[in-house]
């Protein structure tokens, strides 16, 4: 029964015309099975919002939670170990420095806990290839004895501190205080360490399993190239709804043209052999490309990048985009300049540091580039800028 199945579908691919498979397979694709494997996707076109966003970011926040209090009780176990870590500045030059930037967020979630277990974990993972790395905590809450998270990581890690007899300008904007908290943390790093790179971090961007293996080969590696070397900066993170091919920027319109004339060629080979018909026809060849295109724009080309996660040396570096700034990168000359200039920006509602920096670009002849796929989640839906009592993933 099975095989005269085949045999029949085996006729049908046969004597149909190519019209009708082409148009059987756009029907069943894009009507049937995507639809029903993709529809909890967060980052897809065929996510059904209205059924799984609020269940979806309820059930985050509870994870999130219960991985602050796992971060809580790892730092307590490391106290109850007496492994503290802190010191001061040490008498070589760090190659990379991980600055946590952190200000008091709700207690509850423990995010700048989340950031230092893990950071602190993968170092001690990473072994004799991540000797040459520290990790500082630059606390920028006006009252720091308040922070109690920070007084906690306070054994184990060096940290700075806003001047206590500095009061904050009453008059200042949430959004300049955020750039010149940032400009403290970065002159700090340069000041107590003076690292060759210096990784800023806020301390909601958890870093990924393979940052350092990652970071390794692009500073060793990739870096060596002077239009990389000479960058005003690198993002190691940019929010996944905006990773998708159907946007400003002309590279990603690139990349998506180059996936449709790889794959058109590949999948016309595929119906050829499936049909028995001419291994090359330009029109088949032109369908498959449009095909693969539109299939890999709506499932999420988020998913696409997931897969370079297989190596290091896959890793895209692209031009930078406009948003945001979990997780920056920059050299110790970069960094210099980019203190230079943000010291005289003014940020406000609408020009936040992130687009402070990205301005700087353009008024400055600078280049700065993006890592594709990140290298930090952003766990942190409770902003320290913005007050959302029932925030969601999107």
């Amino acid at each position: 029964m099975l095989h005269q199945g085949w045999q029949l579908y085996g006729r049908w691919c046969r004597w149909s015309s190519p019209f009708i498979h082409l148009l059987t397979l756009t029907v069943v694709t894009f009507g049937v099975l995507a639809p029903l494997i993709c529809h909890r996707l967060l980052h897809s076109y065929f996510y059904l919002r209205h059924w799984h966003l609020n269940p979806m970011s309820q059930e985050f926040l509870e994870q999130n939670r219960q991985e602050g209090q796992a971060a809580l009780r790892y730092f307590e176990e490391l106290q109850t170990l007496n492994t503290s870590e802190a010191s001061g500045s040490e008498a070589f030059r760090p190659l990379l420095l991980v600055t946590i930037i952190t200000v008091q967020r709700r207690s509850d979630f423990h995010y700048v806990l989340q950031v230092a277990s893990r950071f602190h974990h993968l170092l001690q993972q990473c072994g004799a290839h991540c000797r040459s790395h520290r990790i500082l905590l630059c606390n920028v809450e006006p009252d720091s004895n308040s922070h109690q998270d920070v007084r906690l990581l306070s054994s184990f890690f060096p940290m700075v501190s806003r001047n206590k007899n500095e009061d904050p300008d009453p008059r200042m904007n949430q959004f300049e205080k955020e750039k010149q908290d940032y400009v403290f943390c970065l002159e700090q790093s340069l000041l107590v360490y003076n690292p060759e790179y210096i990784l800023i971090v806020e301390d909601d961007a958890v870093p990924e399993e393979e940052i350092f293996p990652v970071l390794q080969h692009l500073l060793l590696a990739r870096f060596s190239k002077p239009y990389l070397r000479d960058a005003l900066y690198f993002k190691l993170y940019h929010p996944e709804r905006l990773q998708r091919y159907f946007n400003p920027e002309p590279m990603r319109i690139l990349e998506w043209l180059g996936l449709g004339m790889f794959l058109g060629p590949v999948l016309n080979f595929v119906y050829s052999w499936a049909t028995g018909r001419p291994s090359l026809s330009w029109p088949p060849v032109l369908f498959f490309a449009l095909y693969s295109m539109a299939l890999s724009e709506l499932v999420g080309r988020h998913y696409m990048l997931e897969l370079r996660r297989l190596a290091p040396t896959l890793y895209n570096i692209v031009p930078v985009t406009e948003c945001c700034t979990p997780a920056m990168l920059f050299s110790a000359p970069s960094a210099r300049r980019a203190l230079s200039y943000l010291k005289g920006l003014h940020c406000r509602q609408g020009f936040a540091k992130d687009i402070a920096l990205y301005s700087l670009l353009r008024t400055k002849g600078e280049n700065a580039y993006v890592v594709e796929p990140n290298l930090v989640r952003h766990v942190g839906l409770y902003s320290s800028l913005r007050l959302n009592d029932n925030p969601k993933l999107l």
